[in-house]
């Protein structure tokens, strides 16, 4: 490393972003050869894509969404958590992965909503998305899962109560009370 005129008593160099990431490549093994991987994401990067668009409505969020989704199968070696429907797992990875967008957004918002102007009578549908997205991200992982699945996605309860592992009759007694928390969340 250059030298530099660092006192003895100050603290250690901060490590950088190459050292890292050096440290992250030894125990990373892909196992998943190429042309398993490829065809894996052929198959399903328009489902992923498209859910992710539909979630967060920014093409470019939706890019990075479908980056985190195939990179985490690639590093689990291309294993699917459920072999039976691939599928609805890349649907409700995806959700999970915009949702997790929506709420990092959300944390760095630039500009505050003002319900009590004048023009909040009126709300474009534009405004009233992002307020419905911002609601979305307050909801736990899970709840906003269900509820973008069912109402975003299309899935129906049985298929719901099948990948979160509930019966049908809770999926929609869930459905319910989340309805009732986002109009909450987006009266205030």
């Amino acid at each position: 490393m250059p030298s530099s005129s660092v006192n003895a008593g100050e603290a250690d160099e901060v490590p950088t972003a190459s050292a890292h990431i050096d440290e992250l490549r030894a125990p990373m093994t892909f196992t998943t050869p190429p042309a398993a991987f490829a065809e894996l994401y052929e198959r399903h990067y328009d489902a992923v894509f498209r859910a992710a668009l539909r979630v967060t409505g920014n093409p470019a969020d939706a890019e990075d969404v479908l980056q985190t989704v195939f990179l985490r199968v690639l590093v689990r070696g291309g294993e699917v958590e459920d072999v039976a429907r691939p599928t609805a797992f890349f649907r409700r990875a995806a959700v999970n992965a915009a949702v997790d967008v929506l709420r990092r957004r959300a944390l760095h918002a630039e500009s505050v909503y003002d319900d009590r102007a004048p023009h909040a009578a009126i709300q474009p549908p534009g405004l009233l998305k992002e307020r419905l997205r911002r609601a979305i991200a307050a909801l736990e992982t899970e709840d906003a899962s269900l509820f973008l699945l069912r109402h975003v996605e299309g899935l129906s309860l049985e298929e719901l109560a099948g990948m979160f592992g509930i019966e049908k009759n809770n999926v929609a007694v869930r459905l319910h009370r989340i309805r009732h928390r986002l109009q909450a969340e987006m009266q205030r």
